[in-house]
């Protein structure tokens, strides 16, 4: 193997590190992403460090400041809100393809993420449950079948899964998957059509809240 090809290899599971990092809260909003201390932390050469940075910053949760350190994005009500209104059309759409087409053994995926999103729950892992209840709504994509809509969805993802992280009722979140899961099953393309708004409306209040919560303690 190339030292490109190892320097690559790095650079994927440094970028998926630090978006787990920045998603669950472990690295705050407006913290500073410096090279030098990431690649020393990770046990790296900084080359796979500004690859990540540079993904990160396409993937709309980090900031590059020329001529100096890249930031975590601070997110505002705007932000959240706009994500709320492209989330609601293609999460929806997203649920029902994936209850008209969705064969067996890929509802037995959705299962396996919804299990691991409980256990999570019961043992009172915040984080693995986060990420758990991510792979739900990934999962439900790849059941949809429609090749434009993952592109689509791609896009926003990870400010997706940072909407996630700021859940911390995970019992909501199970039941509310649950709920999914049983008109996915079921194929109820209707009920989807409300089930699925409703849930994210919530998951949107919970992020505003965090953010107004942030704001208060800061000042």
């Amino acid at each position: 193997m190339t030292g490109v090809e190892v320097a690559e290899l790095e650079s994927v599971r440094v970028t998926r590190l630090l978006r787990d990092d920045i998603v669950l809260g472990r690295r705050a909003p407006g913290s500073r992403l410096i090279e030098r201390d990431i690649a020393a932390e990770l046990n790296v050469s900084r080359l796979p460090v500004r690859e990540a940075i540079r993904r990160l910053v396409v993937e709309g949760i980090v900031v590059a400041r020329p001529r100096t350190w890249a930031v975590v994005k601070e997110f505002t009500a705007q932000d959240v809100q706009n994500v709320a209104e492209v989330r609601e059309a293609f999460e929806t759409l997203t649920f029902q393809l994936a209850a008209q087409r969705h064969d067996a053994a890929g509802l037995a995926r959705l299962r396996a993420a919804l299990d691991r999103e409980t256990e999570s729950a019961r043992a009172g892992d915040l984080d693995s449950g986060r990420l758990a209840a991510g792979e739900f709504h990934t999962c439900a994509a790849d059941l949809a079948g429609n090749e434009m809509l993952s592109e689509m969805l791609q896009v926003f993802s990870t400010r997706l899964r940072w909407l996630f992280g700021q859940h911390d009722d995970l019992d909501e979140m199970v039941a509310e998957h649950e709920a999914l899961f049983a008109a996915v099953a079921g194929r109820d393309v209707e009920l989807l059509g409300e089930l699925v708004p409703q849930h994210l409306s919530r998951g949107t209040a919970l992020a505003e809240r965090r953010l107004r919560e942030r704001t208060e303690f800061a000042v």
